[in-house]
């Protein structure tokens, strides 16, 4: 039998700007629990970013430019973003929930940064040797509601790697990887509460899952997608928008380069076009001018390729991108 414990304290005060939040979290599990090796201890990203001194005034639409990477979508009131850590989040993560009216509240700068410091500081007033996670709330693109996810973990396997392995009837696994640290970070909102005044929790079972005392790991910054990694770089309407822009700086959310087939396809079911393979690029003969050059310059945009020098208006010549 397998089992797993999730305990969050009561009691935990107000977090102001440059409390000790090892202090806090201790506190309030005394006498109800102590602290062992292989715990793993969970922090809401809000008391950290408080602890730090993330709160602002103003609003969300006032901060929101610089926590900003780049867009995403955006939809009415609702903006999704790509943050500076490279989190694709509603309002970059921007909070102005349980907190002082007129105030709001920023991801810490560097969440990883921030575990491993909680990370040191249980080890030296506990002695034991603990995984930390920075825990924040996120939407999911297809489905209704949030769930918490890690944002900063420390001493932490954030990901089981399953991949080459079989399951019971010999299946091959091929990418099986299991995001733990989110699963954690859900498990531990569940006892945490949104409103019940508990930023704190302690979740025991899966010390497998702890590294070694002085190992840190790759932090949850592990479990982002780098650019251009996933397949929704953009919002749908986002996405016709920017491949008709066609700036430079938009190429990587697109993802890697298509293959010339891909290419060809698209070109001949938006255009009609006659999509010949020609000196390892592609000579596209469009049928109606009016369609050349705009929909096909936005189509070799979207799909990775560029446009050749063209003397003839209704002939262009696409070439896949450079080394």
């Amino acid at each position: 039998m397998n089992r797993l414990e999730v305990l969050s304290p009561d009691g935990v005060p107000e977090v102001r700007a440059g409390d000790d939040l090892v202090d806090l979290f201790l506190t309030a599990i005394d006498g109800e629990v102590e602290v062992a090796d292989g715990d793993v201890v969970v922090v809401t990203s809000k008391v950290v970013s408080k602890a730090e001194g993330r709160v602002r005034s103003g609003d969300r639409d006032g901060a929101l430019a610089a926590e900003t990477a780049r867009v995403v979508a955006r939809r009415g009131p609702t903006t999704i973003v790509r943050t500076r850590h490279g989190f694709t989040m509603a309002a970059a993560g921007i909070d102005a929930s349980n907190v002082e009216l007129g105030s709001i509240v920023l991801l810490p700068l560097d969440p990883d940064a921030s575990a491993r410091a909680l990370r040191a500081t249980l080890r030296e007033r506990t002695g034991r040797n603990v995984g930390v996670i920075v825990t924040d709330t996120a939407g999911r693109a297809w489905r209704e509601g949030q769930t918490d996810m890690a944002v900063g973990a420390a001493g932490l396997l954030v990901a089981e790697e399953y991949a080459g392995r079989t399951d019971p009837h010999g299946n091959p696994l091929a990418v099986t990887a299991p995001a733990v640290a989110d699963e954690i970070a859900g498990a531990a909102e569940l006892a945490q509460g949104k409103l019940a005044g508990r930023p704190f929790a302690l979740v025991r079972g899966r010390a497998d899952l702890v590294l070694p005392a002085g190992e840190d790991g790759p932090g949850a910054v592990a479990l982002v997608r780098a650019e251009g990694g996933d397949l929704f770089g953009f919002g749908a309407r986002e996405a016709v928008v920017r491949a008709l822009a066609g700036d430079p700086a938009d190429r990587r959310p697109f993802g890697a380069p298509a293959s010339a087939d891909e290419l060809a396809d698209a070109l001949r079911l938006v255009t009609g076009a006659d999509v010949r393979l020609e000196d390892g690029g592609l000579r596209v003969a469009v049928p109606h001018s009016g369609a050349w050059p705009g929909a096909v310059a936005a189509l070799a945009f979207a799909h990775g390729w560029v446009v050749g020098d063209n003397q003839d208006p209704n002939v262009a010549h696409l070439l896949p991108p450079g080394p």
